[in-house]
């Protein structure tokens, strides 16, 4: 079976997508921990990744709405279920790690779902960036914390321009709600990265300094 990749454009840096030229089975940020390398039998082709090119756009252009693309990501039973469920969640929607394992039916699971969500190999289109720790705060990404902190922003302002309230997760302790990180960060990190925040501008594709060292959970 063929392999093909492209390399897009964005406002978080190039990202590398990959498909068995039926579903997606990869997108990886430049420098992602756990990116396949591209193999000497690939076939560059931006010919199969044309409606996800259109619904990332979308995305970064501020379009709430889910992806809706075919995906065929390689990992465990358990792993793949807990890429599943990080599709459920919403545009700007936050939860913590045991929070997750619970509606995955494994209370007491976080661990294994924090390294399941680490090796979750298409980013952004399965929201791993969505999972936060038990208080709030951003824990690791294998992106950088700053393109993190980047796409959780993002998805606030909008959210916050149409009108929609921000889905607050249990936390941990399964009583409390884990706030969203970015509604209450300042905007300086987005703009060190040198992205644009306002303006036509902010609505192009540019790259993005070097990343934050990547963590160890996306």
């Amino acid at each position: 079976m063929t392999t093909y990749y492209t390399t897009l454009k964005s406002p978080i840096g190039d990202l590398r997508l990959v498909s068995d030229g039926e579903a997606l089975t990869g997108l990886y940020t430049d420098q992602a921990r756990y990116a396949r390398p591209v193999g000497p039998d690939w076939t560059p082709d931006p010919g199969p990744f044309r409606e996800a090119e259109r619904q990332l756009a979308a995305y970064f252009e501020g379009e709430a709405r889910p992806f809706d693309l075919p995906l065929a990501p390689r990992g465990t039973d358990f792993q793949r279920g807990v890429w599943e469920a990080l599709r459920t969640l919403r545009f700007g929607e936050c939860v913590g790690y045991g929070e997750l394992a619970r509606r995955l039916g494994r209370p007491g699971a976080g661990r294994a779902v924090g390294h399941a969500n680490a090796r979750n190999p298409i980013s952004l289109i399965v929201p791993c960036h969505r999972v936060v720790g038990a208080s709030g705060g951003l824990t690791g990404y294998a992106g950088g914390l700053d393109r993190k902190r980047w796409l959780l922003d993002h998805e606030a302002r909008f959210a916050a321009r149409g009108g929609a309230d921000f889905v607050l997760g249990r936390g941990d302790s399964g009583t409390t709600g884990v706030p969203h990180p970015v509604v209450r960060a300042a905007r300086p990190d987005a703009e060190s990265l040198g992205v644009p925040t306002s303006g036509r501008a902010a609505r192009t594709a540019l790259l993005i300094g070097p990343p934050q060292a990547p963590g160890d959970i996306p």
